[in-house]
C-alpha cells in the first residue's frame, strides 16, 4: 500500500502547513487590531492584503486535504462503522465492527 501511505504523509504535509498559515493569520489580525491606529498607513495596508492572501493560501491547502482525503477513501476497501443495534450507553469496544466499503465503478 504504497499509495496510501504517500496519500497519508501529503495530508500530514499540508495540515502543518496549514497549522502554520492559521498561526500566521491569526497574528496578523491580532496585530492588525492592536497597532493600526499609531501605523503607517502603507504597513496596514501591506498586513490587509497579506492576511487576505493567506486567508485564501488556507482554503487552498483545505481543499488539497479534502481531495487527498477523498483519494484515501476511495484506496482503503474497509471503513470504520459503528454497530447499528446498540444504544450509546450500550457503546463499548465490542459494539464496533468492520464493514466492508461500498465502491462502484465509474469506468
Amino acid at each position: 500500500m504504497p499509495e496510501l501511505d504517500r496519500l497519508k504523509e501529503q495530508v500530514a504535509y499540508l495540515k502543518s502547513w496549514q497549522g502554520i498559515m492559521v498561526v500566521t493569520d491569526i497574528s496578523l489580525v491580532g496585530w492588525l487590531a492592536s497597532a493600526a491606529d499609531g501605523t503607517r498607513l502603507v504597513l496596514v495596508a501591506l498586513a490587509v492584503v497579506t492576511v487576505a492572501l493567506v486567508t485564501t493560501g488556507i482554503v487552498i491547502v483545505h481543499r488539497h486535504i479534502e481531495r487527498r482525503i477523498d483519494q484515501i477513501g476511495k484506496l482503503s476497501p474497509w471503513t470504520f462503522s459503528l454497530a447499528s443495534s446498540c444504544s450509546r450507553s450500550q457503546l463499548s469496544l465490542s459494539a464496533l465492527r468492520w464493514t466492508p466499503h461500498a465502491t462502484s465503478s465509474a469506468f
